[in-house]
């Protein structure tokens, strides 16, 4: 059976996310920037948060965790970040195999926002859970790492298949849209996307998921023809105010 994935709005922009295994039973948070949202999710629909996973160590990806851990819940994270992250029970990095009931995840590996940020990749449900990493239209700011590691990272994901839905950290789309309209002005997926995502944003609804391949479309980040030109757009989102 397929995963079944909820998206729940936490803080100000945040997304963490439920992913539930409905044959087993088994239901994981991933990023809990809170804990009582994902509670109250799980609850309605019947659920108990078994596992928490964490991206990299942010609080606004683990303000939660504490709570959750407490209620029950195991603690997968960053090996990388463990010194950062109180109450890892399980420690993960690039390559290591991850389970939900009978389904499984890599963990890869992609610095730069932070030094030990990873994802998750479901490869058979074609999903991946990318914290502050790959966003819709957008990436991650650049606080501990370099553009040329995120320019490694986008080539990871751009080598994922079209139909792989993306599950990132934070409603960000608008704002990255605009400034890739400038950053691609003659791309007609990006404007032909943003008519679509202002519509969707004007009604107060979220816009992702994504997908890889509409990312590899419409993302400059992940267009990116070098680390340098990263960098470059990198710095210009940095200070956009469009």
């Amino acid at each position: 059976m397929p995963l079944e994935i909820v998206r729940v709005p936490v803080l100000s922009d945040n997304y963490a996310w439920l992913v539930h295994d409905e044959a087993g039973g088994a239901t994981m948070a991933v990023d809990p920037g809170e804990a009582q949202p994902l509670i109250d999710a799980a609850a309605t629909r019947g659920w108990r948060i078994d596992q928490v996973w964490i991206t990299h160590w942010h609080p606004d990806h683990t303000g939660g965790l504490a709570a959750l851990k407490a209620a029950g819940a195991q603690v997968v994270g960053p090996a990388a970040e463990a010194a950062k992250i109180e109450g890892l029970d399980i420690l993960v990095g690039d390559g290591d195999v991850v389970r939900l009931g009978d389904h499984t995840a890599t963990v890869m590996s992609v610095p730069g926002h932070t030094l030990g940020h990873i994802a998750f990749h479901f490869a058979e449900d074609d999903a991946i859970f990318t914290g502050d990493t790959l966003f819709a239209m957008g990436c991650g700011r650049l606080f501990e790492g370099g553009p040329e590691q995120m320019f490694a990272n986008m080539q990871r994901f751009a080598a994922l298949p079209d139909a792989t839905q993306v599950y990132c950290g934070h409603e960000y789309t608008q704002s990255n849209g605009r400034y890739a309209l400038v950053a691609e002005p003659d791309n007609a997926a990006i404007r032909a996307r943003m008519v679509a995502v202002d519509a969707v944003r004007a009604k107060g609804e979220a816009t992702v998921p994504t997908t890889i391949g509409l990312e590899r479309a419409t993302n400059p980040f992940l267009r990116a023809r070098d680390a340098a030109e990263l960098g470059r757009m990198r710095q210009e989102k940095d200070g956009f105010r469009g």
